[in-house]
């Protein structure tokens, strides 16, 4: 099909990108903003949020080498950042907090922090420290389109779902981020002490 493509790495990568853009989870938010009277264009929420997370897909690498960081120590970094997120869907708490000045709700939260935020950039990089890369933008392209879908049918997929179906979802989808920070953790990990022992 495509050189380097593997069917296992691209299906990990999906469900990596799907438990942390989480916009299952998400679907209470959008519907608060909603009845705030405040707009959300599916359409351009996904568009921008893929722009942004393949702009970062390629130079996030450029940017790390701006500042003398490898891919390893950045997945270790990123390891940290997806943990704390998964401690936030399964203990329901707020660490991420969203004190920006913009009010707009298409572009904030809901591109940014909620679909296109810091957990999504970790993560990208840190699947690119491990896949092929034709894999990762396949799993990213099923997930936008998963998140237009979503997004532009908000109010059936809750009333599908309900308020039970929407909270379960997201404590298991909290489970499987941890789980995927804690391989990432100990796979790079032993990529860097082993870097460090050659030095």
């Amino acid at each position: 099909m495509f050189a380097g493509f593997n069917w296992q790495q691209m299906f990990s990568a999906f469900i990596a990108l799907f438990a942390v853009i989480d916009i299952i989870g998400s679907i209470p938010i959008i519907i608060n903003l909603k009845e705030k009277g405040k707009g959300v264009n599916a359409m351009k929420a996904t568009i921008i949020s893929f722009v942004l997370l393949i702009g970062f897909f390629y130079a996030g690498d450029m940017l790390l080498k701006l500042f003398r960081v490898d891919i390893e120590s950045f997945a270790v970094a990123g390891a940290f950042v997806i943990f704390l997120l998964s401690l936030e869907m399964i203990l329901d708490i707020e660490i991420f907090k969203n004190q920006g000045p913009i009010k707009e709700a298409t572009l904030v939260p809901l591109v940014f922090p909620l679909l296109a935020g810091a957990g999504a950039f970790t993560m990208l990089l840190s699947l690119r420290a491990e896949y092929a890369d034709i894999n990762i933008i396949i799993a990213l392209i099923l997930n936008m389109i998963w998140v237009y879908f979503v997004v532009s049918m908000t109010g059936r997929v809750e009333r599908f779902l309900g308020k039970g179906g929407i909270y379960i979802i997201r404590k298991f989808f909290g489970i499987i981020l941890l789980a995927i920070a804690v391989r990432l953790f100990t796979a790079n990990i032993t990529l860097l002490i082993e870097a460090l022992q050659k030095h």
